[in-house]
């Protein structure tokens, strides 16, 4: 019951998550357009420019002053709380799905942090990067855009880098997405929102605006609009194990993240002209180029790896709950006899002994019935109760408990190398279950 109430949970945070997302960033991508859109020629007096547009059935005519109207609105619409509730519910969810347990999904396997120490690196780190950015934002550098937006990328993926070192890769990508979304929610609420409310109570008492705070507001403004699409990309990585379950995991975010930055930065400007037009197929090849690289390595033959893992014998795991979790109990292969004659068959690894291993380290989780206090239900409906269950999914099991070594979560079943490569082996042979 506990499980399925977490999972619920989950269900519930998460959807919030998006709902206030999609308005926060689909308003933002909306203003932009309406600004690069707007008819500049000859405006009305006091206007910088009109816009007329059709949706839904109506017409409408939209105006912006190069100011202020003369007098101001009894009702003026403040864009702010789709900022705020997405970065709340965010927060929301790192505490549902990493820290609530983070041995099991914060944490990298073998990590030598505490769950505690983990979450406070997380959360310490929300903070630390907001005010590094601010910091840079407001010192000499905020003059020059384009070397100000080189250093902050430097410095998120060198967050990237660390946190692959201490972090899951879910645990790590995640958390560079939680960075940059505090930095998006802080220049609204610090930067945007009182360079907004100084214009309206300026106008309001028939004074001049301050000319600065409106400026820093702008800087701040094209900084969230070009990091929405890294954002974005985070959100849905959890779904793709070859980014956040490789080797170079902080590599693959950095390649994503330039060229999310060029897409964006062709859709900003396209207005004036296509100069950048050259960003879109770059962006295509380069997507290309990340998926060759990041492939899985070329699997070690049957016969190499045929030896090892006949010695294995599995120890049955307890079904005791720490902390949420399945207490794992170290599953070390057993000495081969001295006496015991090498095996250099070149039949590979048979069906019983991978069987053995699913059975052992995943079917705990991956089962229509799972015995993990942690699920109620088989995560991603990926099941291995049948000989035929395991070799339909025998290119996940290769992809992530064997090439990217994401399974088992945090290693929570404690499957070993050799294990691992009997799996590889047997993948390699083209998942014979007979």
């Amino acid at each position: 019951m506990e499980a399925h109430l977490l999972e619920w949970l989950n269900l519930s945070v998460r959807w919030v998550h998006m709902i206030t997302g999609v308005a926060w960033i689909g308003a933002s991508f909306y203003f932009v357009w309406l600004e690069n859109n707007l008819n500049r020629v000859n405006p009305k007096s006091g206007l910088a420019g009109d816009l007329w547009a059709i949706h839904g059935g109506g017409i409408y005519h939209l105006e912006k002053y190069k100011l202020a109207p003369p007098t101001m609105p009894d009702n003026l619409h403040w864009f702010k709380w789709e900022a705020y509730f997405t970065w709340m519910s965010g927060i929301a969810l790192l505490c549902v799905v990493f820290y609530s347990n983070p041995t099991l999904y914060l944490l990298a396997p073998g990590s030598t942090l505490s769950g505690p120490e983990g979450v406070a690196i997380g959360i310490g780190s929300l903070f630390i990067g907001w005010f590094i950015y601010s910091f840079l934002c407001d010192s000499a550098l905020g003059k020059r855009p384009a070397l100000l937006g080189a250093i902050l990328f430097v410095l998120i993926i060198a967050a990237a880098y660390g946190f692959s070192k201490v972090f899951s890769g879910r645990g790590a990508y995640l958390h560079v997405g939680a960075i940059i979304g505090t930095i998006m929610v802080g220049n609204v609420f610090r930067i945007i929102m009182p360079a907004q409310r100084a214009l309206v109570a300026a106008i309001a008492e028939n004074r001049t605006p301050d000319p600065a705070l409106p400026a820093k507001g702008l800087l701040r403004s094209r900084h969230n609009n070009y990091f929405t699409l890294p954002v974005l990309f985070i959100m849905i990585s959890n779904h793709f194990p070859s980014t956040y379950g490789s080797q170079y995991n902080w590599l693959i975010l950095a390649g994503i993240a330039v060229l999310a930055v060029l897409v964006r930065h062709y859709f900003n400007t396209r207005h004036d002209s296509h100069k950048f037009a050259w960003t879109l197929p770059v962006a295509a090849v380069g997507m290309i180029c990340l998926a060759y690289v990041s492939g899985p390595k070329p699997m070690s033959s049957a016969p190499e790896v045929a030896k090892a893992p006949a010695a294995i014998e599995y120890q049955p795991l307890p079904e005791t709950a720490v902390g949420g979790g399945l207490k794992p109990t170290e599953a070390k292969p057993a000495e081969a006899p001295a006496t015991a004659p090498a095996q250099a068959s070149n039949a590979g690894p048979g069906f019983d002994k991978v069987h053995s291993v699913i059975q052992e380290r995943c079917s705990v989780c991956h089962s229509a019935k799972p015995t993990s206090p942690l699920f109620s239900a088989a995560p991603a409906g990926v099941m291995f109760d049948t000989p035929e269950q395991i070799r339909q999914n025998a290119a996940r099991i290769q992809a992530q408990a064997v090439a990217s070594q994401i399974m088992p979560l945090g290693n929570i079943t404690q499957m070993t190398q050799q294990e691992r490569d009997l799996l590889g082996a047997w993948v390699a042979q083209g998942a014979p279950t007979n």
